[in-house]
């Protein structure tokens, strides 16, 4: 994990205090935060979060928030294979930036549930790589760009609806896109400016604001702190 400041909740009780870092309660309300480029460290985190909430409740949603600028197209086609594995609905919420490996997430979100804040963007490309070596070796890295050139844009033309023709040639070159664009395009369902708007989450605030009046009763309190990581 990257070296920077995460919030840190402590929990007290009558048995003392208790912290823990702000991902992992976001994680009790099955929320599931990307906010850095995708490669495979981070992927497998993202991974293993998902695996968690299908086994702790295979039919409620998960919402998966994204603010990232893309990166590995395997670590990131690892993270929607996953999304696409599990049972229960992957919600999908795109605050500040959602660009290419990012972007393919967004739009591999639920039908239906795929949200993006008013002022985010959202970016797709084709792949970027190099090649180097004998010529042989390039043929062969090049090839396999293709491939995945293919892939990326059958998974987008599948989730937004459009043929793959135009798929490909609208990640040609770097294509942004304000959030009503994007919901034009077909990468997210709905563009929101408060949780009010998304019923899954009026549903996890009600269960949230419930929890925390149970804890509070039985001599438990919730206060902010830091910590680095």
């Amino acid at each position: 994990m990257q070296n920077f400041l995460v919030p840190m909740v402590v929990e007290q009780t009558g048995r003392g205090e208790r912290g823990y870092d702000i991902y992992s309660r976001l994680l009790v309300d099955r929320i599931v935060f990307l906010g850095t480029p995708v490669d495979d460290q981070i992927a497998n985190v993202i991974i293993a979060q998902l695996l968690f909430l299908q086994m702790a409740d295979p039919k409620k949603d998960i919402h998966l928030y994204i603010n990232s600028p893309g990166g590995s197209v395997t670590a990131g086609l690892a993270i929607y294979d996953t999304m696409q594995f599990l049972t229960c609905d992957v919600n999908t919420y795109c605050i500040g930036q959602a660009a290419s490996m990012g972007a393919v997430l967004l739009c591999g979100g639920a039908k239906g549930k795929r949200f993006a804040l008013p002022n985010a963007n959202i970016m797709i490309h084709q792949v970027l790589g190099g090649a180097e070596g004998q010529a042989s070796d390039v043929e062969i890295r090049v090839r396999y760009m293709l491939k995945l050139k293919k892939r990326l844009n059958e998974i987008i033309s599948k989730h937004t609806g459009k043929d793959v023709s135009q798929v490909e040639k609208d990640c040609d070159r770097d294509n942004f896109m304000s959030a009503d664009e994007a919901k034009a395009y077909g990468l997210v369902d709905e563009v929101v400016q408060s949780r009010k708007e998304v019923p899954a989450l009026v549903n996890v605030d009600k269960e949230t604001t419930a929890a925390l009046a149970q804890g509070t009763k039985g001599g438990d309190n919730i206060a902010p702190g830091t910590a680095a990581r």
